[in-house]
């Protein structure tokens, strides 16, 4: 648990609670969620990297003044990413970090046009992140599906590519659920991502692209008219629209919240401001998830204590919280089964004691 980040009015029982929680994370980046210890041994194996080596200074690097500056801190960890070595390495200890939280099963979203650029053969990186997956499974009990996500910064190249290697029978990792849109949102319009998205969900992937982070609710409205989106990551100017609010809780489109990524990135100013509140008042589905945990000093355990405060949530509502994000996954229904059981086993066992 990430201690200055806990609000100290969500008491220690509560937080115990969370920790053993079972629990389902949607929205998490995979190189965003590679640790201190992690990306200084990367940046020690690539000394030509602006990124520090002390994993003390990486506080200093991973604050940030906007989005803009997110992005650009964010790409020169990608840039530590440069051989199929690397990328198994990262992808393993994130499933190990995950295992450590209680996390049975998540949906890690990987845009492998950032490594394929710069020169990771495709068929190395699908290798490399599938021997993780499998490995995590079987030593740590984490099941992992992918979300292959385009970079919208990098423009219609990337989609092309994005799209054709997830399409692609011959190079689609056997893990793969779902397509994507990341990146910055100002200047990255959502309908020119149209023909891609189409392409994809032809070929059976979910659609699950950002938006509404850092614009406002109409490029929501244009994920779910250009791009099908069936849950929308953050969506957090959702809140400034009835109309859309309305759609979203008639439609059981989910919102996939990430209260101290929206902090750190200036799309919210503060916790007290979030609209997590809102979206559920309006009836809107909402799962709670940590989008770049250790660049905003954050876990999803943490984010579950930030949400039991801001919705003023007791154990069932935290398990009803944790639930909510293993019904809206794209899980098979017995491993939705399974961890359904697991979180009513813990707050039974919780609440008896």
């Amino acid at each position: 648990m990430t201690d200055h980040l806990v609000d100290a009015r969500v008491p220690r029982d509560l937080l115990a609670f969370i920790a053993a929680l079972p629990k389902a994370e949607l929205h998490v980046h995979h190189v965003g969620s590679a640790s201190p210890r992690i990306v200084s041994e990367l940046a020690a194996r690539h000394p030509d990297s602006t990124v520090p080596t002390d994993p003390e200074t990486l506080a200093d690097y991973f604050t940030f003044t906007d989005f803009a500056h997110f992005i650009e801190v964010y790409l020169s960890v990608v840039d530590l990413i440069r051989t199929p070595e690397d990328v198994r390495l990262l992808t393993y200890e994130v499933a190990r970090d995950l295992a450590r939280q209680q996390v049975r099963y998540a949906e890690l979203t990987v845009t492998p046009y950032s490594s394929t650029r710069r020169g990771i053969d495709e068929r190395a990186f699908m290798d490399a992140i599938e021997d993780a997956r499998k490995a995590a499974e079987a030593e740590f009990g984490t099941v992992l599906r992918w979300c292959f996500d385009i970079p919208g910064e990098a423009g219609l190249a990337a989609a092309e590519e994005t799209t054709r290697l997830a399409t692609d029978d011959r190079l689609r990792p056997e893990g793969l659920v779902s397509f994507g849109l990341g990146g910055p949102e100002i200047g990255v319009p959502r309908p020119q991502f149209k023909p891609y998205f189409d392409r994809a969900v032809a070929a059976g992937l979910r659609s699950v692209p950002h938006a509404g982070e850092t614009t406002g609710p109409e490029t929501v409205w244009d994920a779910l008219t250009h791009l099908g989106a069936e849950r929308i990551g953050h969506g957090t100017s959702s809140a400034q629209d009835p109309k859309l609010l309305t759609h979203l809780a008639e439609h059981g489109i989910p919102l996939e919240v990430c209260p101290t990524s929206n902090i750190a990135t200036r799309a919210v100013r503060t916790l007290d401001e979030h609209p997590v509140k809102e979206f559920v008042r309006a009836g809107v589905t909402v799962t709670i998830n940590s989008d770049d945990p250790p660049m905003f000093g954050t876990d999803l355990n943490n984010e579950y204590a930030v949400a039991a405060r801001l919705l003023d949530l007791d154990e069932r509502g935290l398990a009803d919280l944790a639930k909510n994000a293993v019904e809206v996954s794209f899980l098979d229904e017995p491993g939705k089964a399974r961890i359904r059981n697991e979180i009513d086993a813990h707050t039974s066992a919780w609440l008896a004691t």
